[in-house]
């Protein structure tokens, strides 16, 4: 079997070339582009013998999983837990409850805004220890919000915890990157955005038990807890599994030349010019689809449902969210395997492995079953149809097909641009917590306005569109890239030539 040249260090990997149904042995040869697109008329590229992958066992990746999945349900389980004490948080600091929904739409700004800083610090300096220093400061910052004096401080306090918690979720991703085959990702990454979806839903239940019989403030203690136990989880369960660090190439470095590497890759347009590229967009946008949707339904449910069913505490109407949230307990057991046998699918067909072939996995649910959930949901409710049952139902169908959507979407970031992976997902994470402050903050007065009816239906429609660019980036993302590759290295070679 020939060799195909090899690459620049630290890219150097092995390939895994798996033969098609009618030949039976495997072979390795060496590439620089195990995760890229090669192609031969006999064999499988897949990219799954990787070395780098065999780095550690079965049960220790499933430990770190594990671990990452636990630390990335903080922060959005934060964003949630306070909608069932809205009432009660205004009537402390004496406003009224669409400020402290406010506050809540900050909280996801600021998710959106973090993930330009600590996607870059992750490449530069590992995965560990970014991931220990944002647990220490979601733990430091939680202890704040519960000792808020007034609203400003509430608000302060929130904000920053929110800047930490991000972390999480770009460095997890991260690191199931690092440490999984490419063929194994997306079921990895589904048990470990389970923390991340199921964190939102039994927010407000737990967040509507504690309010029912305790203070407001005991929510951000239990916050305080579970940060401290984070904190110690990823100290000493969470190795380093970065595969390069950055920073190995500021060793003998002067000071002035170590600044101005330091700010070109911490620089946060960093991030935002991985936006030129259109297939990256239009998987943001999906992304950013999904959690509009999920913060849009979740956020106004003690206003909508509770008059509806003449409910009166939080406790009752924190029950509404375990429903969603044992959706995505469900679609974590099939979501990931089902991107995963697409992708193995198309690698058959194909020959290759090629990333846009991933998303393929998303579109029925993302374009058909999350739309017809979400408009059956906001009618039903609206004209006082189908009693309790029926809500509840749309909602747990939506939450197992998002399981079917997160895994796919986020896993293709993983794969696209392997050696910036940290970036692609920070610049996701980013886009789509900006459209889910927007959601938080407009769906309660757009309710009010138009009427949970017309405002499902907007948010379904935003569904189909941002389905219908993924299929899109099917067809047309391999040349989208390539592309616009060509496009920056011809800028190179004149800024060179000059």
């Amino acid at each position: 079997m020939p060799y195909a040249p090899r690459g620049p260090e630290p890219d150097k990997q092995f390939t895994s070339i798996i033969p098609r149904n009618d030949q039976l042995q495997l072979e390795p040869t060496i590439s620089a582009t195990s995760h890229h697109d090669m192609a031969d008329a006999s064999y499988v590229v897949t990219g799954d013998l990787d070395e780098v992958y065999n780095k550690f066992t079965e049960r220790r990746k499933m430990i770190i999983t594990a671990v990452l999945s636990f630390c990335s349900f903080l922060a959005p389980v934060s964003s949630t837990t306070v909608l069932s004490a809205v009432p009660e948080v205004a009537a402390t600091y004496q406003c009224d409850g669409s400020i402290i929904n406010l506050s809540n739409a900050l909280y996801m700004m600021f998710m959106g805004i973090s993930p330009c800083f600590y996607g870059p610090f992750g490449n530069i300096y590992g995965r560990k220890w970014v991931s220990v220093a944002s647990a220490a400061l979601f733990f430091a910052f939680s202890i704040g919000t519960a000792l808020a004096p007034n609203l400003a401080s509430f608000f302060i306090f929130r904000v920053l915890t929110a800047f930490q918690g991000t972390a999480f979720l770009v460095i997890g991703s991260s690191v199931i990157g690092d440490i999984y085959k490419p063929t194994e990702r997306g079921t990895a990454l589904g048990w470990f955005m389970s923390g991340t979806l199921i964190g939102p839903t039994i927010g407000p239940f737990v967040g509507g038990i504690i309010v029912t019989f305790r203070s407001w403030r005991d929510i951000f203690w239990l916050q305080t807890a579970l940060a401290g136990v984070a904190t110690l989880l990823v100290f000493f369960l969470q190795p380093e599994t970065v595969h390069y660090k950055r920073s190995d190439e500021l060793n003998g470095v002067s000071g002035s030349k170590k600044a101005h590497m330091m700010w070109h890759w911490l620089n946060p347009l960093r991030v935002i010019r991985l936006y030129r590229y259109p297939n990256l967009f239009t998987v943001a946008i999906a992304s950013s689809s999904l959690v509009w949707n999920m913060y849009s339904l979740l956020t106004p449910i003690r206003y909508v449902l509770n008059p509806r069913f003449n409910l009166t505490s939080p406790l009752q109407s924190g029950l509404f969210y375990i429903a969603p949230g044992c959706g995505y307990l469900v679609g974590t057991f099939f979501g990931g395997r089902w991107a995963d046998h697409t992708v193995k699918i198309y690698i058959r067909i194909k020959g290759k492995r090629v990333a846009e072939d991933r998303l393929r996995s998303c579109l029925v649910f993302m374009g058909v079953v999350i739309p017809a959930c979400m408009v059956v949901y906001g009618w039903s409710v609206e004209k006082r149809k189908g009693g309790i049952a029926l809500p509840v139902t749309m909602m747990f169908l939506q939450g197992v097909a998002q399981l079917f959507c997160f895994p796919s979407l986020n896993t293709y970031c993983l794969d696209v641009m392997q050696n910036r992976s940290s970036e692609v997902v920070a610049g996701n994470y980013m886009l789509r917590y900006m459209f889910a402050a927007v959601g938080s903050a407009v769906c309660l007065p757009a309710i009010r306005k138009i009427g949970v009816g017309w405002f499902s239906t907007i948010s379904a429609l935003f569904l189909v569109v941002a389905t219908v660019a993924v299929y899109v980036t099917t067809l047309y993302g391999k040349q989208w890239r390539e592309v616009v590759d060509a496009k920056i290295s011809a800028e190179k070679g004149g800024e060179e030539q000059v």
